[in-house]
């Protein structure tokens, strides 16, 4: 039965890492709704490791031409599209800053809130509104650029509050500065790579004073490998609609289940 637990949290963090209804929150409702809290440090790493996993398979094309762009520019035999990519490099790193101000000087303080329901319910309910508003943002098509990157940073840093979607809150960042909404999507999961990586650095101390025992490798690997799976499906889905400029529909779901969240808190709970 464990298992089964594992494989279902780790489908539920692969879907929701990438899909605009938070993987945070779903993962505080999950756990408590399966009664796994109990999961430990490791299975959280690796499971967020899985859908980094599946960021770089999708991606892979895109990232191969970031990593080589930089020795192209010195070299000064980069073409337009390798110049494009060293950008994008320069723009995942300050879309970065916020969350290592986040991670480094308010880590403990961030813990205490992932076992609060009601912020999860509240913060899902943002979520949701933000996603209904996106059909009503004009496209402008401008190009990415630092302080554009920085916002949408910014963004993605306070995502880290249960509920509130990470990928929601940066595309929706970047449709509202005009940058195309296919773009600013793409752009949001390839900078989650030094978000994931970085959220399992600062947590791998932690890790090595408590490592894993025996028993616990079996649900670690078939969670990691479920979320990775369900990630990458997640990530074909949601570029799918976000084409057909559709994200609204995650928004109703968001608001369906803050709503039922709050209403049994308040009124059942």
């Amino acid at each position: 039965m464990e298992l089964l637990k594992a494989i279902v949290l780790g489908l539920v963090q692969g879907l929701t890492e990438f899909l605009p209804i938070s993987s945070s929150g779903h993962l505080v409702l999950g756990s408590e709704l399966l009664h796994f809290q109990e999961q430990g440090l490791a299975f959280d790493i690796f499971l967020h490791l899985g859908t980094l996993l599946s960021v770089c398979i999708v991606f892979r094309q895109e990232l191969s031409a970031m990593l080589i762009a930089p020795l192209a520019v010195l070299q000064r035999r980069a073409d337009k599209e390798l110049t494009r990519f060293f950008y994008w490099d320069i723009y995942v790193i300050v879309a970065t800053l916020p969350a290592v101000v986040v991670g480094l000087f308010f880590k403990d303080s961030i813990a205490g809130i992932f076992t609060n329901i009601l912020l999860v319910y509240c913060m899902l309910f943002v979520t949701g509104l933000i996603m209904v508003a996106t059909p009503f943002i004009s496209e402008r098509k401008v190009e990415l650029n630092c302080p554009r990157a920085l916002l949408i940073g910014c963004a993605q840093a306070m995502a880290i509050l249960p509920g509130l979607s990470r990928s929601g809150s940066t595309i929706f960042t970047g449709m509202l500065l005009g940058v195309n909404r296919e773009t600013v999507a793409r752009f949001s999961f390839i900078m989650s790579i030094p978000a994931i990586l970085g959220a399992a650095v600062l947590q791998f101390g932690d890790l090595l004073d408590n490592p894993p025992g025996a028993a616990s490798l079996q649900l670690i690997a078939a969670g990691t490998v479920a979320s990775a799976i369900s990630g990458y499906f997640a990530i074909i889905l949601l570029l799918a609609v976000i084409r057909k400029n559709k994200l609204q529909y995650f928004g109703y779901y968001c608001l369906l289940l803050a709503s039922s969240g709050l209403l049994y808190t308040f009124f059942v709970g």
